[in-house]
């Protein structure tokens, strides 16, 4: 096992003794050998993995969480590592280790999910945008057109990129907007729902049937419903019964609500 835990401490060349190792893992069954080599192998490789890990720092994620990431990648090169391949090990665990974290920031760490293509564009968008705005000579804001020249991408992707950048993390409702003055949360910015919305739709839909309808029937509704009078008194002011006028209020009704209704249809 001495020679497993230079070659993780060392990562500079796969050692014989190493080659064999995961060649004795491959040809013991399930069991508790089995398990021990394994662990000890993990084990000795662990510092590389921590090494991988140590790379995505800064990035919103502790340290632990990463490491923990970095190390079940490393478990899962082991238990796939075919050392009859002839491929070192670091150079397959390399790449699944770094995968594993790459899946980890795509899958958990965006508060708002978006197709991975549109992560890839964002972080093209963002390093490109980064490095616009240090280069010597460069324009301080880069614009739509600078960053799609830079990367080769159309000024449609660009833009879908920078949406993204927005979407990596969210804004609590208690949080203050830049600028805000006066302890203004976000939460007390937002709009309530108006119903008069409602209304005014409900008025523009019915108002094609409206046309259709006679004039008394228009009158009666107009002073039912915008007069705000009782039918005894529409009754008395055209001459008819108060159930004449009920009738035509629930005919005209009905007439206004069928032609809405297939209007919207």
């Amino acid at each position: 096992m001495q020679a497993a835990s230079d070659r993780g401490r060392h990562p500079g060349g796969e050692v014989p003794d190493a080659q064999q190792e995961f060649r004795k893992l491959r040809g013991l069954p399930p069991g508790r050998e089995r398990e021990r080599l394994r662990g000890d192998l993990v084990g000795a490789w662990l510092p590389m993995a921590h090494r991988i890990a140590s790379r995505f720092r800064d990035r919103g994620e502790s340290m632990d969480d990463l490491r923990q990431v970095a190390a079940m990648g490393l478990v899962k090169a082991v238990d796939r590592y075919d050392p009859e391949r002839g491929k070192a090990f670091e150079t397959y665990a390399v790449p699944t280790i770094t995968g594993e974290l790459k899946r980890h920031f795509r899958d958990h760490t965006w508060d708002v999910h978006v197709p991975r293509r549109v992560q890839d564009l964002r972080n093209r968008v963002r390093v490109a945008r980064r490095e616009l705005t240090q280069r010597e000579g460069g324009p301080q804001v880069p614009t739509c057109a600078d960053i799609a020249a830079s990367t080769g991408l159309s000024e449609k992707d660009v833009l879908l990129g920078m949406e993204a950048l927005g979407s990596y993390s969210a804004l609590s409702l208690d949080a203050q907007p830049a600028g805000a003055e006066g302890g203004v949360t976000l939460s007390e910015r937002l709009g309530a729902w108006d119903s008069a919305l409602d209304i005014a739709v409900d008025r523009e839909a019915v108002k094609p049937g409206l046309r259709k309808l006679a004039e008394r029937e228009r009158l009666i509704l107009y002073l039912r419903f915008f007069r705000d009078l009782p039918q005894r008194s529409i009754a008395e002011r055209l001459g008819i019964s108060q159930m004449h006028v009920s009738r035509l209020l629930s005919q005209s009704c009905e007439r206004l609500r069928a032609d809405a209704l297939q209007e919207a249809a």
